[in-house]
């Protein structure tokens, strides 16, 4: 007897794990890791950020001039990214959402990254661009994209943009994270202006002469 209420237990349990809903399960993580914290070192620190009160709320809340303007192109790669989460834009919090707007000058690239935690829409505002990422087999996709075109990076897959034009490239992104992080595959082991970044640059440079037709994919060229 006790054998088969144990039995029809188990069998309750096991379906119950199969079957609960998505809203009963874990949140994924914002950040990068949350080991516990020593019990006397525990203070407040939520996966995400406390909401105002209601009473507070006001609609300047809900609005940003963070992307109103072009970032500093002085720099080796002559591009800027500029990311605005929930930390930066307080109406994003508890939404599932952040923005970013790049700008690249002539001959400009946004070196290879990935996004951990969302996928992104990227929407060409100005200019041309070369736009790419690659599966998780090495192979490339990419698209030139003029002005209104839209593009899409996977979740977690690296990808790049170059301008493909001869003047600025303005697009703008939404990520489905209010805080999606980034990943830099060369700077997280190299310094900006190091040789090897410089090297990386001017392999990616050749991208821009290569013709993919639309039903077709390859591999990246690093010998090409």
């Amino acid at each position: 007897q006790e054998m088969k209420l144990f039995t029809v237990m188990f069998s309750y349990l096991l379906l119950l794990g199969l079957y609960t809903p998505p809203s009963l399960s874990d949140s994924p993580p914002l950040q990068d890791m949350c080991p516990m914290a020593p019990q006397d070192e525990r203070k407040l620190f939520m996966n995400g950020y406390l909401c105002k009160h209601p009473s507070t709320i006001l609609a300047s809340d809900f609005k940003t001039l963070l992307l109103n303007h072009a970032g500093k192109l002085d720099n080796m790669v002559r591009s800027s990214a500029n990311i605005v989460t929930a930390a930066e834009f307080p109406g994003l919090n508890t939404l599932g959402m952040s923005m970013a707007r790049t700008d690249i000058d002539s001959y400009g690239i946004v070196l290879p990254h990935s996004h951990p935690r969302a996928s992104e829409m990227m929407f060409v505002h100005d200019g041309s661009v070369l736009a790419g990422f690659f599966d998780t087999t090495g192979k490339l996709f990419q698209k030139r994209l003029c002005e209104g075109d839209v593009f899409i990076f996977p979740r977690g897959l690296v990808h790049f943009i170059m301008n493909y034009g001869l003047r600025l490239a303005t697009t703008f992104s939404v990520l489905n994270s209010q805080n999606p992080g980034v990943v830099g595959i060369t700077h997280a082991m190299f310094a900006p202006d190091s040789d090897v970044v410089e090297g990386l640059v001017a392999r990616m440079m050749k991208f821009r002469e290569m013709e993919i037709p639309d039903n077709k994919t390859t591999d990246f060229p690093w010998t090409y």
